[in-house]
């Protein structure tokens, strides 16, 4: 049940700023699950726009915190890490519900469980939460593809 620091979870991310969703590990079991978190700053790019009156992190960008914490532990289950030779892409989205808005001082907590990987495509039940209370879930579908070199 291993943390992961910052400059831990950049090496299990392709992802970088401003697209990192990921800003610590607080448990990673290779094999079943990870709790991840992302600070919600008011300094976010996106809620300039999402909304200038009210600012709420898009549930799409709730979705994708979701997939990249299922990456590091696809990456970690599988004892690799990201490569300019691969892609990890989402193959599918189900069942995605929010509850409550997510807004600027929230500490997002990730909780991603792996239900299955069959033929390269991982399975996962992911619900956020913020102070314990769910937020979001959804389960998501992803996959690694190998990309040609240029």
């Amino acid at each position: 049940m291993a943390e992961m620091d910052i400059s831990a979870v950049l090496d299990h991310l392709p992802h970088r700023y401003p697209f990192l969703m990921i800003d610590r590990v607080r448990e990673c079991e290779p094999g079943k699950r990870i709790v991840a978190l992302k600070n919600v700053s008011a300094n976010e790019p996106y809620f300039q726009g999402h909304f200038p009156n009210r600012p709420i992190m898009p549930g799409v960008l709730i979705l994708e915190a979701m997939a990249q914490a299922a990456g590091i532990l696809v990456f970690r289950t599988e004892g690799t890490r990201p490569d300019a030779n691969s892609v990890y892409l989402y193959a599918g989205i189900d069942e995605a519900r929010f509850k409550k808005p997510v807004i600027p001082g929230d500490l997002l907590e990730l909780d991603v469980t792996l239900e299955r990987n069959l033929r390269g495509i991982w399975k996962f039940g992911c619900i956020a939460r913020v102070d314990g209370a769910m937020v979001a879930q959804a389960k998501i579908l992803c996959s690694m593809r190998r990309i040609d070199a240029e």
